[in-house]
């Protein structure tokens, strides 16, 4: 395939197996690699944005990181789903609550989400589009967190294009039902559908935006292990 490698992404074409799950931090999806996969051989390097192919179950699988943001999550998903033929992205990620009962350590599985981007104003829409999960992904992470006695909630997430925020304003996206904030889920749900594909994001408390409980940055790369072990199951 002429269009791999491609900018961003060292591999060759077939280097990459159709499902990817991925993590913002390139060390989180080196971690899943070391932790999870049998024999990974790493795939790409460039720009530090790590990736590794292996095998688990029997099943073959790649990890790889996505960054910050949805301009950085929307390259990568974009290049995976469009040149080297990848079927299902599932997301890994952390979020701040802005529900009272979803604390620390529980994990968000998201359904739809909210965004304040104008990433979906490339698709020229006479409207506003509303960037949905799988439903069959969906369904098997729930049925995989009853299983294993997981805390969780399935609803909206609001994915943000920004960190530092002037004015934030969690308290219009609580009346409407929001669960978390995090800041890429949208721009990963819309290149699904876009390229006719599968996503699902899985995302663990890592702070509360209303109480102040917060976590570590090395908590967040190596201890966030249930959102790993759903993302796992649905290979």
């Amino acid at each position: 395939m002429t269009n791999t490698p491609t900018p961003h992404i060292g591999a060759q074409y077939g280097e990459i197996a159709e499902t990817v799950i991925m993590a913002g931090d390139p060390l989180r999806a080196q971690f899943m690699a070391e932790r999870f996969l049998e024999n990974p051989v790493q795939f790409n390097k460039v720009r530090g944005m790590l990736g590794f192919t292996g095998y688990r179950d029997g099943k073959r699988v790649s990890v790889m990181g996505h960054g910050m943001g949805m301009p950085s999550l929307g390259i990568y998903t974009y290049e995976l789903y469009n040149f080297y033929d990848v079927k299902t992205i599932i997301r890994v990620g952390s979020a701040g609550s802005i529900h009272p009962d979803l604390h620390v350590g529980s994990l968000v599985i998201a359904e739809g989400a909210c965004t304040n981007s104008n990433y979906a104003s490339q698709y020229e829409l006479p409207g506003t589009f509303a960037p949905i999960a799988d439903f069959s992904l969906l369904r098997d992470a729930a049925d995989t967190c009853d299983r294993l006695g997981y805390t969780y909630r399935v609803g909206n997430v609001l994915s943000s294009d920004t960190f530092y925020t002037e004015n934030p304003q969690n308290d219009k996206w609580m009346k409407m039902g929001v669960l978390a904030v995090e800041m890429e889920v949208a721009a990963l749900y819309m290149n699904a559908a876009r390229s006719g594909n599968r996503a699902l994001a899985i995302c663990t408390i890592s702070d509360h935006i209303l109480t102040g409980e917060a976590t570590t940055a090395e908590e967040r790369q190596t201890t966030f292990t249930k959102m790993m072990d759903v993302a796992f199951s649905l290979l």
